[in-house]
């Protein structure tokens, strides 16, 4: 489903990814792992095409990223490490919001919001103001933004980063159910959560490929 081929990356001087080769198969739940400052977001943004690799190339089922974005950007889902969102808009309006940017016909916005709504959880805060959910409730919001639209690929950017245990726990059930029909690719740098939602792992250091395989050959 994805094919990573021979990229890196260079900030200025610095080269933050050295000659990156992998490839993530259709319907396969995918972990990068490692420590802060290892190339994890780097991938993630490369991979979602917010900026182009320096050297090398993406491949999305098949076709090169870099030669049709807006079509391939439109089967991937995407929560960074730092959700942008609008904190004086209520949960329904802005997931309603994605779906327009997201160009769900207006005939199916109603029932896409609420459907991703119920998957997430958050049929409680639905008519809550961004602004006063709790960091789980946020993370969980990230969540049904990359959903909207129903992407084949979901990438996900460190999504339990400053969650309490149970809030964690919730997510990465979460995250396992999301995955049963999805090609899912994970970053994280807590060796329990790929253990627990991840059928492989690629643990990155300094910007390379140190080790991959199943969690339990690592």
């Amino acid at each position: 489903m994805i094919s990573v081929e021979n990229v890196s990356k260079d900030f200025g001087r610095r080269r933050v990814l050295h000659n990156l080769s992998f490839d993530v198969l259709r319907g396969e739940v995918v972990g990068l792992l490692g420590p802060n400052g290892s190339g994890k977001t780097t991938v993630m943004r490369i991979l979602t095409g917010f900026f182009p690799p320096t050297e090398g190339k993406v491949l999305v089922d098949g076709v090169d990223l870099a030669k049709d974005p807006k079509r391939l950007k439109q089967r991937i889902g995407y929560l960074p490490e730092r959700l942008s969102i609008y904190p004086d808009l209520r949960v329904e309006e802005f997931l309603t919001f994605v779906a327009e940017i997201r160009e769900v016909p207006h005939s199916k916005r109603r029932f896409e919001v609420l459907d991703k709504i119920s998957l997430c959880g958050l049929g409680s805060v639905e008519r809550r103001l961004i602004d006063e959910l709790s960091k789980g409730f946020l993370q969980r919001l990230g969540l049904a933004q990359a959903l909207v639209g129903d992407p084949e690929i979901l990438i996900l950017d460190e999504p339990t980063t400053g969650l309490d245990p149970k809030q964690t726990m919730e997510i990465r059930e979460l995250i396992q159910e999301l995955g049963r029909d999805r090609t899912l690719i994970l970053s994280t740098h807590i060796l329990p959560e790929v253990s627990k939602v991840c059928e492989r792992v690629l643990i990155l250091n300094e910007g390379r490929i140190a080790a991959q395989g199943r969690p339990d050959e690592l």
